[in-house]
């Protein structure tokens, strides 16, 4: 695990919004680590996120100590990266985040490990969620559940290894996806996500005799410029 950029230990509420669908465009990937936006019953809104953000097109990888948000939901060290292959344009996007507690009211859960995983090429996207040690609201979840895993609870729909794919080819992977419901209040929390768009194809670079050739040609066109100008000067 990468530690390039380590935050605080604790991580405090804000204001509330949406979250929004994840997107990547070809050539792209992102990776959160947790996002948080919620509306309990007769309690302020909460939005915090996203945690440990990273991207292709910006910070590569990204790390903090610990999460509290409000003892909704805890957790120890998270990380997230984006990598993107020049030679290929291959995109590879995680978030891995450790010793999750989730306290919301009516549902209580714990995961020693939780991490998203996808990789896109110029074919397609595939993805991936694996757990360590999990249980929420009395049931054990498995190391890798079936894409779009789906636990209808009293508060709340719970989906492991949620794939979403976009009609672009991008597909975004949620490790956990809480949706919670009128009965405890509104909102999502997201744990683990990584996106990725479809591969852009790389531009080629010559190399070798086809280099020095299309230099060659440059330097002829180049110099045929440079005389057609100066013999234009000369004339009377």
């Amino acid at each position: 695990m990468r530690m390039r950029h380590l935050c605080g230990a604790v991580v405090a509420a804000s204001l509330v919004l949406g979250v929004p669908p994840a997107v990547a465009a070809p050539g792209d990937g992102a990776a959160v680590a947790a996002e948080v936006t919620v509306t309990l019953l007769d309690a302020p809104a909460v939005h915090v996120g996203p945690l440990a953000q990273a991207s292709t097109g910006g910070l590569a990888d990204a790390d903090i100590a610990g999460v509290n948000v409000n003892g909704l939901v805890t957790a120890g060290m998270a990380s997230s990266s984006a990598t993107r292959d020049e030679d290929t344009g291959d995109i590879h996007a995680q978030a891995d985040i450790n010793d999750v507690g989730i306290g919301l009211p009516a549902l209580t859960g714990t995961f020693g490990s939780v991490s998203a995983t996808c990789d896109a090429s110029q074919t397609g996207a595939t993805g991936i969620s694996m757990f360590g040690n999990g249980r929420i609201a009395g049931l054990l979840v498995g190391a890798n559940p079936a894409p779009n895993t789906i636990v209808d609870l009293a508060s709340a729909k719970v989906v492991f290894n949620e794939q979403i794919q976009q009609a672009d080819g991008s597909l975004t992977v949620n490790a956990v996806h809480l949706y919670l419901n009128a009965r405890i209040g509104s909102g999502d929390v997201v744990l683990a996500q990584a996106t990725c768009g479809l591969a852009a194809r790389p531009v080629p670079l010559a190399t070798g005799p086809g280099l020095w050739l299309g230099l060659g040609l440059l330097a002829l066109v180049a110099g045929a410029v440079v005389v057609r100008h100066r013999t234009r000067r000369i004339q009377p």
